[in-house]
């Protein structure tokens, strides 16, 4: 059962990202509830993230099931062993982190998508260092960029960033609280023949860079917020919960719009609540689920407004 939805979703998906400019896309997403599991084609690599219930591991079901589910993989996906990436995202409490690293063997490669370039690393993260599932509102901010004041915020490895730099973007800020991922956001500017002093990275938490900046003269035309559900670390004063901390972050962010500028925001706690106050007297549009490309269609994985000032 497994292995022909498997192989569906291959065929399915293969073609379509052939004709989308994508070497790296989604062919399962959990369709079957019986085998919790995401499998992404990078290349011709393929990263699989297995989503264990507590009652499969104690009963050592999960293992069983992760090995059958595996020798499909390599058969349907025509992928040796040596190149599929295999991670077990395990339940957590609220606020654990989910971005450290989890393994040393790297596994980075370049994958394109739309026209551009970005690395992703299959073996030392959870998380690959590319949300697949932000194409689309990447493609938008491309074709909003040119001539803007380009803003990114929780920017991760920079991938909005190098769309407005691609689309022709005046300038634009780059801010996240890890070197390690703003090194891999120039590494991708890089990549794409982007790097030059018109794009700024800076070290900083993002929400209390954003609240310092509003007596600073510099205003922005487009922003991206795409900040976590929960986030706590040694380099930032506090926590971070976005639907606590959202009305007050928005606020900052929209004294840093020029007039007409545009904020998209998203963010991917799926019980999260916009709150009203924190965007009146601007023009708001949801736009959950066309920001959400085909091949992730069938999960609700984020929600992602565009935000516009008078």
């Amino acid at each position: 059962m497994f292995a022909n939805r498997l192989r569906k979703g291959d065929k399915r998906f293969r073609k379509w990202a052939r004709a989308q400019g994508l070497t790296a896309f989604r062919v399962y997403d959990r369709d079957i509830p019986e085998y919790p599991f995401a499998i992404d084609v990078y290349g011709d690599r393929v990263h699989v993230v297995e989503y264990p219930r507590r009652r499969a591991i104690a009963s050592g079901a999960a293992e069983t099931q992760r090995e059958e589910v595996l020798a499909a993989v390599s058969e349907v996906l025509a992928a040796p062993p040596e190149r599929i990436f295999v991670k077990t995202h395990t339940p957590q409490p609220w606020g654990r982190s989910q971005y450290g690293r989890v393994g040393q063997d790297s596994g980075r490669i370049v994958v394109e998508e739309q026209g551009l370039k970005f690395w992703v690393n299959l073996g030392d993260y959870l998380d690959t260092g590319l949300f697949m599932d932000h194409r689309n509102t990447r493609a938008r901010v491309r074709e909003e960029a040119r001539g803007k004041r380009f803003l990114n915020l929780f920017a991760y490895t920079g991938a909005f960033t190098v769309y407005a730099a691609a689309g022709g973007a005046a300038s634009t800020m780059t801010v996240d609280l890890s070197n390690t991922y703003l090194d891999w956001a120039e590494d991708n500017l890089e990549l794409n023949g982007l790097a030059d002093a018109r794009h700024t990275l800076v070290r900083a938490d993002a929400k209390a860079w954003v609240e310092a900046q509003a007596d600073a003269p510099e205003r922005y035309d487009l922003v991206v917020c795409d900040p976590p559900s929960f986030s706590t670390s040694k380099k930032m004063s506090g926590s971070f919960n976005v639907q606590r901390d959202h009305p007050r972050l928005l606020a900052a962010i929209r004294a840093l719009l020029a007039p007409g500028g545009v904020l998209y925001f998203s963010n991917n706690f799926l019980g999260f609540q916009l709150d009203s106050k924190a965007t009146r007297g601007m023009e708001v549009e949801e736009l959950t689920p066309r920001s959400i490309p085909e091949d992730f269609q069938r999960k609700e994985i984020h929600r992602c407004w565009r935000m516009v000032v008078p």
